[in-house]
């Protein structure tokens, strides 16, 4: 099962529209997992219409529209492991004993909001990523998005995939 993690698409305000990559990306996964700051509704309806199957929650940036249309916690299982996608963790420090006690029972955790990609382990808690921005890389010196494999029950290769410049 391949799978596309995105967060902090920030549209039309940090861009206006998502990188071409990005959608070719989106049209090779099986699923795709946006974790908040979505901005505008229309990308939303184009990720639901896109996707073959999405899964997101809404992030601080997000406003009643997309609020009344997606969560703010979303947890599901895909091919045998027990996944959780919010925006918001807190501060980088301390933030892996944070979600484990938050979130002990996931195998991984996606979330966004920093724009900056993240790939740790909480011990005795959840794989956490971060996939960063695709629009709006903030002080990282790329924007970003991931993605990664489940095969036979387990996480496989993780990769974050840098975009251009623009």
């Amino acid at each position: 099962m391949r799978l596309l993690l995105v967060s902090d698409t920030h549209v039309p305000k940090r861009a206006k529209w998502l990188p071409e990559e990005l959608m070719h990306a989106i049209d090779r996964a099986d699923v795709v997992v946006h974790a908040g700051d979505w901005v505008d509704t229309a990308t939303l309806d184009l990720l639901e219409e896109r996707a073959r199957r999405l899964i997101g929650v809404y992030g601080n940036n997000d406003g009643p529209e997309l609020r009344a249309r997606l969560p703010e916690v979303a947890r599901f299982r895909l091919g045998g492991l027990r996944w959780g996608v919010v925006h918001e963790t807190g501060a980088a420090r301390g933030r892996e004993a944070r979600c484990a006690a938050l979130y002990p029972d996931l195998d991984v955790l996606v979330f966004g909001h920093s724009h900056i990609p993240w790939d740790t382990v909480a011990p005795g808690g959840p794989r956490l990523l971060n996939p960063g921005s695709p629009t709006d890389r903030r002080r990282q010196p790329y924007r970003t998005y991931m993605t990664c494999t489940v095969v036979a029950g387990a996480l496989g290769e993780v990769v974050v995939h840098r975009l251009p410049g623009r």
